[in-house]
């Protein structure tokens, strides 16, 4: 069960790492993403029935949505001071999640997992949850391609620079609005699949993304700002935290990464794999 949900906060952490690495915007509007991948899931499921034209429809929908809000709302805003993208991203948090409440009102829903990954697998040592071992199985496999995209691609090599000195990039004659703006579909594509992936096991509702969130942004500051490699770990770890201890202590489920949090930021101020200095 931990590794499951690490899985979840892995993929919502790697994107919000990556638009920040990049672009040095945080992203509260994340959850409201995640939300409204969960929900183009079900709509996409209630149309065809279909989980995996779902799998193929939800990042799309939902990166092309983060493409439209980068190009028309955050864009204009480059150059500004930080907290100019950060209270516009919280402030349309809240227009995603009542323009969702208008169209598929305010009781939650409940998501069907596909009757192929209902029931135990034998794992040879233990009966897992097939659907279960397919979100870590499917997570695993979107890091690994991310991986292979950012280390073996010339757009992926640019986007690694960009996050290390975005001014160098420009020096060279890249044009750097373009990679934030594909960063930025990215990352909220992520966001979309992992609220598709949870959809099954956690429902679908319009505040869905607001706890989701806020144990994002402990991930990532657990793993280090802007860092993808401790995104994965601080994601695996976490959800470990989270599973131990509600298996002992269920209270303690969502106080303990807060406590694990102040942990690492007191032997590592900067998180797990953070770079000192990146928000100055």
């Amino acid at each position: 069960m931990g590794l499951q949900i690490g899985m979840v906060y892995v993929l919502l952490a790697i994107g919000l790492s990556l638009i920040f690495g990049l672009m040095t915007v945080v992203n509260f509007a994340h959850g409201a993403f995640f939300m409204f991948g969960a929900y183009m899931g079900l709509f996409m499921m209630g149309l065809t029935g279909n989980f995996w034209l779902s799998l193929v429809f939800v990042p799309v929908a939902t990166g092309l949505l983060g493409l439209v809000v980068e190009r028309f709302t955050i864009r204009p805003l480059y150059g500004r001071d930080l907290n100019y993208p950060l209270l516009l991203t919280f402030g349309l948090s809240f227009v995603m999640v009542e323009g969702v409440r208008l169209i598929w009102g305010t009781i939650g829903h409940a998501f069907d997992t596909p009757s192929v990954l209902v029931g135990p697998v034998n794992l040879g040592f233990a009966m897992f949850p097939r659907y279960r071992l397919f979100v870590i199985v499917a997570t695993a496999i979107i890091v690994f391609l991310l991986w292979l995209f950012l280390e073996k691609t010339n757009l992926g090599l640019v986007i690694r620079a960009g996050t290390r000195d975005s001014i160098i990039v420009r020096v060279l004659g890249v044009d750097i609005s373009r990679i934030w703006f594909i960063v930025f579909g990215i990352g909220t594509a992520l966001a979309g699949i992992a609220g598709l992936l949870a959809a099954p096991m956690r429902g679908v509702h319009p505040d869905m993304g607001i706890s989701m969130l806020i144990e994002c942004f402990v991930v990532v500051v657990v793993g280090g700002m802007g860092s993808l490699r401790g995104a994965v770990i601080a994601g695996i770890l976490i959800g470990e935290v989270v599973s131990i201890t509600t298996l002992f202590y269920p209270m303690m489920g969502e106080v303990a990464i807060f406590i694990f949090m102040a942990i690492v930021l007191l032997i590592r101020p900067s998180g797990l794999f953070g770079e000192v200095g990146l928000l100055e």
